[in-house]
């Protein structure tokens, strides 16, 4: 078998769709050499600034760190021992934080629901901008709270990993190796939309 990596992974779609939405996929096979400039990065952020929230509350906040710096080292120690490896790799990590009470001390409305488009329109600026990225649930959140000071009105919500694609699979153990290959997959819609009542799918 060759270690050779696909360029894409193209979604296999029913019907076309923009090639952002299309393109955009998590590898785990990620080119150790690769950076990324400062404008490309500040636009991740730009990005993910003008994405909708309830009330415009805004709820999203990053922490972030180049391969090489501080804050890059203290989110990689924070990862899961099965993220940890390959994301190394990464020319950037950060972690999305979720604003989660108000000024008031009230639970702040769709939170999670904000963070989680702030961070859907930073992936895809990172497609836009020929990056790949790879959202992780696992990583120790204490550990990001207690390292990087994170006031308690504040969630840690996602790790991702930011940088350009490796065109080998060689450095990844096997059972990564075979998913980084495997066809992507979703459910048909048949299943996810309905129309009428609950089950009967317009699709």
């Amino acid at each position: 078998m060759t270690d050779e990596l696909p360029v894409t992974k193209p979604a296999d779609t029913s019907v076309p769709v923009h090639p952002l939405l299309a393109e955009r996929w998590s590898p785990r096979a990620l080119d150790p050499t690769a950076e990324i400039g400062d404008d490309a990065l500040r636009a991740l952020f730009e990005a993910a600034r003008w994405a909708p929230s309830w009330g415009n509350t805004q709820p999203a906040r990053y922490l972030v760190g180049r391969r090489g710096e501080e804050t890059f080292t203290r989110i990689h120690a924070a990862l899961s021992r099965g993220n940890s490896g390959w994301a190394q790799s990464a020319a950037v990590l950060l972690v999305g934080v979720a604003r989660v009470v108000d000024e008031d001390g009230e639970k702040l409305p769709y939170a999670e629901y904000g963070m989680a488009l702030a961070t859907q329109n930073l992936v895809l600026q990172a497609v836009a901008e020929g990056l790949v990225a790879h959202q992780m649930a696992g990583f120790d959140r204490d550990v990001v709270r207690s390292g990087f000071g994170v006031p308690a009105e504040y969630q840690p919500m996602v790790a991702v990993a930011i940088g350009g694609q490796a065109l080998s699979h060689e450095e990844l153990p096997d059972r990564l190796r075979e998913k980084e290959l495997a066809p992507r997959t979703r459910k048909p819609l048949s299943e996810l939309v309905f129309a009428e009542r609950w089950g009967r799918s317009p699709f």
